[in-house]
């Protein structure tokens, strides 16, 4: 009998410190938010665009690309010029007015370098501070002839694509082993 007298009662003071404990924790006052640099950055998503390369007078293929920013919140809610525009005209710019991508030689092209170029002129261009961070989600080249071939339906060979930006390599830890 005494066991069970015990029993409950340890029961109830494990209840009653649960409960005391769970209240206490849902009206603890919430934490200060962080003001840490990541917290007042926002992700705007960027558009796919296509960026028709002209060489000698004709099209000669396409960059199809899409770029995503991270940006200053409260800049952001203030900003009036339409982002995807501003975007599209940027990429023409460095794709086809300064060509920073050659085609026939893909080891010089510095993702880095048009990250920097994209973020410095596009800040230039709104007139401040606004972009933190460019992200380069694509960034593929499709030649006339395959533009061509997928049209029409054809089956043409399949030729390995041109990388423009290549992921990072994937180290394997069982390899390593």
């Amino acid at each position: 009998m005494i066991k069970l007298v015990l029993t409950g009662v340890w029961v109830c003071a494990i209840t009653l410190a649960s409960v005391y404990f769970s209240v206490h924790m849902a009206t603890a006052p919430a934490p200060a938010p962080d003001d840490s640099k990541q917290s007042q950055l926002e992700l705007v998503k960027g558009e796919t665009i296509t960026v028709p390369i002209i060489a000698d007078g004709a099209v000669t293929g396409y960059f199809l690309g899409k770029v995503s920013f991270m940006m200053n919140k409260d800049k952001v809610k203030n900003l009036t010029l339409p982002l995807t525009e501003v975007t599209t005209d940027e990429l023409f710019t460095l794709l086809v007015g300064n060509k920073m991508v050659d085609i026939s030689n893909m080891k010089s092209f510095d993702p880095n370098a048009f990250r920097e170029m994209i973020k410095k002129d596009i800040n230039q261009h709104l007139g401040g501070d606004y972009i933190d961070q460019v992200m380069l989600e694509q960034l593929d080249y499709l030649s006339k002839e395959e533009v061509k071939a997928n049209a029409s339906g054809q089956q043409k060979k399949t030729v390995k694509p041109v990388n423009v930006v290549a992921p990072a390599p994937v180290s394997d830890p069982a390899a390593t082993e």
